[in-house]
């Protein structure tokens, strides 16, 4: 499944060599918050990029986000 990076503020902020306005799968937007965490405002999380988060983490991390 995708995911367009305008429905996520801060995966568009941590992709921010791609068009904002692309669409990225769900276990490449994984791979970019694992590395990323670090950049990501957390306070700034809406309740759906939160809900994402933890939903790719159970399906991709194992329930482990590696940060």
């Amino acid at each position: 499944m995708q995911i367009q990076l305008t429905d996520y503020p801060q995966l568009q902020f941590i992709a921010w060599n791609r068009q904002k306005d692309d669409f990225i799968e769900e276990e490449e937007a994984f791979s970019l918050y694992e590395r990323n965490w670090r950049w990501v405002e957390k306070a700034s999380l809406s309740v759906n990029e939160r809900e994402l988060i933890e939903r790719l983490t159970r399906v991709f991390g194992n329930g482990v986000l590696n940060v």
